[in-house]
């Protein structure tokens, strides 16, 4: 009954995704070139009504969008031609509705005045500005120090907080539970936020420089390192904890003595990736304010200094590169 519950819902939801896509873009977008108000009565009544009418005939029929997706099948060689047909219709829509909605247009990309600019600016970033090396150097180095500081005082905090987000070591009562379920939403969620969003916020809490960079990198690792590392402690090989068990250790004793063992070389491949991952995003914060070569690149591009901008974006993509093969030797090593 459940299963049928869920096929419905998905024919349903199916049918009301269909019906939007033609009611808000199909017909007003490319057949009238206007848009229609989301609260007109008429046209939700024309989504609800097409919503329900196609989950009812794909449950009663058994031509399901939702019976093909659960079930990888349906039966019959008619209904599961119109199933498909329905699936491959509201994949059609959704590649228009893409293409509508995202404003694509090549004749703008191919435009000659935009393709004259464009040349303008790429002959600019390829002829770089020597002059500007030496600060350029320095700003990097902070960047990168930024993103070793942020890495290094994650680390800690992910490895800690790891143990209490892995399933498998919080299912013995209802306030393991609790914790697991409450370190996972509010990792879930910091790390939903983007590192640029925190150095906005970092920003204005401590002052635009690299210590809000910094800040922003460590709270956006932490998140990321602990959902890493509890995803890697899930996986472990339970044989050498029910042995331990057996002896009478405590759940202390059993993570660190099983769990840890296990997990200490994927843990330190994870870091050193993140390291590499965060040397890229300082780049990328330092244009809102968080310091290093990003709020030096954002400085040239407003003045619209593109010789310099060519310096720096030559710089940033050498580091990046350098930092990627030593984190790739380094991973293969740990291996």
């Amino acid at each position: 009954m459940k299963r049928h519950l869920l096929r419905l819902a998905i024919d349903v939801f199916f049918g009301a995704y269909i019906a939007t896509i033609i009611d808000r873009v199909v017909i007003p977008r490319v057949v009238f070139d206007n848009v229609i108000s989301v609260f007109d009565l008429p046209h939700q009544a024309f989504v609800i009504a097409l919503a329900l009418i196609l989950g009812v005939l794909g449950s009663v029929s058994s031509a399901s969008v939702g019976r093909l997706i659960l079930d990888g099948s349906v039966c019959g060689a008619w209904q599961r031609a119109v199933a498909m047909n329905v699936a491959w219709l509201g994949f059609t829509l959704t590649l228009l509705a893409g293409w509508v909605i995202t404003g694509i247009s090549p004749s703008a990309l191919f435009n000659g005045q935009g393709l004259e600019g464009a040349g303008r600016i790429f002959k600019a970033l390829f002829t770089p500005n020597a002059d500007i090396i030496g600060a350029a150097l320095l700003a990097m180095v902070e960047t990168i120090y930024l993103a070793f500081m942020a890495t290094a005082i994650a680390v800690p905090f992910s490895f800690a907080l790891s143990f209490f987000a892995a399933r498998n070591l919080m299912d013995h009562g209802a306030i393991p539970r609790a914790v697991y379920v409450a370190i996972r939403f509010v990792t879930n969620f910091t790390r939903s936020i983007e590192p640029l969003i925190w150095a906005i916020i970092f920003s204005v809490w401590v002052g635009i420089g690299p210590f809000a960079g910094m800040l922003a990198l460590v709270v956006h690792t932490i998140s990321s390192l602990t959902k890493q590392y509890s995803e890697q402690i899930e996986d472990v090989d339970t044989g050498p904890m029910e042995a331990i068990s057996a002896t009478g250790a405590s759940r202390t004793q059993i993570v660190w003595f099983s769990v840890v063992p296990q997990c200490v070389i994927p843990f330190l491949s994870f870091t050193i990736y993140r390291w590499d991952i965060n040397v890229r995003m300082a780049t990328v914060i330092g244009l809102v304010g968080g310091g290093g070569i990003g709020t030096m690149l954002i400085q040239y591009q407003g003045l619209a200094q593109w010789r310099e901008v060519g310096t720096i974006v030559i710089l940033i993509a050498l580091v990046v590169w350098i930092m990627d093969v030593i984190s790739a030797r380094i991973r293969e090593a740990l291996k």
